[in-house]
């Protein structure tokens, strides 16, 4: 891209502040509550992360409480089992999804029918068959209820050893199969046209529709974007995508942007959202590390000065921050890491190990920064034990 064009200088805690708010993380409630609240924040955030890491409650519910604080886990079941108004399906990972958007994931369910999924490449097609027609005939279920399997050799660690197991999810990634509902980590699978009363599955989103979709998605949820931030994980997508963004700028529907610390790399944004960045909020948030303004790295460090470890799967004498470190945000700052621990019997929350960062690190001894956080510890807690 031409480097005499003009662009918007923006500065490190400018663009914070502007992704932040893209994010809603600068207000109190922004989505309200209930169900629909639930649909409303994954609608706007484009995915919400799944991981099955459960020291603490899983990711896409503490993603989701972080936005709305009186979210239920009850809410997200409401939301995808009963509402239907989420599903799931690959992102960067697998996630929470708009059903709304469900037509930019029908490219991706049609090659894994054409290509096959290169996970899953050693599904045969009896079993493929058997899991459909108990499907068809029973109705929904989960892996539990199919206890005729062979057991085989893992083909790697997160494999499973039954061959239904693999065949469900070969049926779930070709959109044959949705998830249905989802207990902890054990996920119910029933037919996608039962589950959401469709004749046929929507359209297919066109290759420029679906370009389309990453670049708006990402402009909604991040304010200010670059192709890595756009296409996370997504390589191929990055050629589309920039042409697009080239073809917005002639159009004058989006501006360049010179952001402090970013050296060469690129980045856009709205004329509209760089017109008042605004002002830092006093909310503190104990963020989950598979949150979308974590689990980009590089962006955080760009744009927090924090670098992020994720340590779970880190010898323990190798580790600095803890197993499972949460970040803290305070107002626009990442100021600390805590490693928490869920006690379930006990019915407590246990710090395992408190990290100054940043800022933080520097006012370490601020009686006030301290107790705003201890108070959202207690918050969090709750949150925690909460049936």
């Amino acid at each position: 891209m031409s480097q005499a064009r003009k662009s918007h200088s923006l500065s490190r805690a400018e663009a914070r502040r502007i992704w932040l708010r893209a994010q809603r993380l600068d207000a109190p409630a922004p989505f309200g509550e209930g169900a629909q609240a639930t649909a409303a924040a994954v609608e706007h955030l484009g995915y919400v992360q799944i991981d099955t890491i459960n020291v603490i409650e899983r990711s896409h519910h503490h993603i989701l409480w972080t936005r709305i604080p009186e979210y239920q886990r009850a809410d997200l079941r409401q939301a995808q089992s009963i509402d239907k108004t989420v599903f799931e399906y690959w992102t960067h990972a697998l996630s929470y999804v708009p059903t709304g958007d469900m037509r930019f994931f029908i490219p991706a369910m049609k090659r894994h029918q054409r290509d096959g999924h290169k996970w899953l490449s050693s599904v045969k097609p009896a079993d493929l068959r058997k899991v459909l027609r108990l499907i068809r005939r029973n109705g929904a279920l989960t892996i539990r209820d199919i206890d005729d399997d062979v057991l085989v050799d893992k083909e790697h660690l997160w494999a499973s050893r039954k061959p239904s197991k693999r065949a469900l999810q070969l049926a779930f990634y070709t959109g044959v199969l949705t998830i249905s509902e989802r207990n902890g980590m054990l996920k119910t699978y029933e037919l996608m046209t039962r589950h959401f009363g469709w004749d046929k599955p929507p359209n297919s989103a066109s290759a420029r529709e679906a370009t389309a979709y990453l670049l708006d998605r990402a402009l909604r949820a991040q304010g200010v974007v670059s192709l890595d931030s756009i296409c996370h994980l997504d390589a191929p997508s990055k050629p589309s995508v920039r042409r697009l963004i080239e073809a917005r700028m002639r159009r004058k529907e989006l501006v360049q942007v010179a952001l402090e610390g970013a050296g060469k790399q690129e980045h856009w944004a709205r004329a509209e959202t760089l017109e008042s960045p605004g002002e830092p909020s006093e909310l503190v948030h104990i963020l989950s590390p598979f949150d979308p303004l974590i689990i980009q790295r590089k962006r955080t460090h760009l744009f927090f000065g924090y670098e992020h470890r994720f340590e779970a799967y880190v010898p323990k004498e190798k580790r600095v921050f803890g197993y499972f470190a949460l970040p803290v945000l305070a107002g626009d700052d990442m100021v600390a890491a805590l490693d928490l621990k869920t006690d379930r019997r006990g019915r407590k929350l246990l710090l395992q190990k408190w990290n100054w960062v940043g800022n933080g690190a520097q006012r370490g001894a601020c009686k006030d920064l301290k107790r705003r956080i201890e108070e959202a510890l207690h918050r969090f807690e709750r949150f925690q034990l909460a049936e």
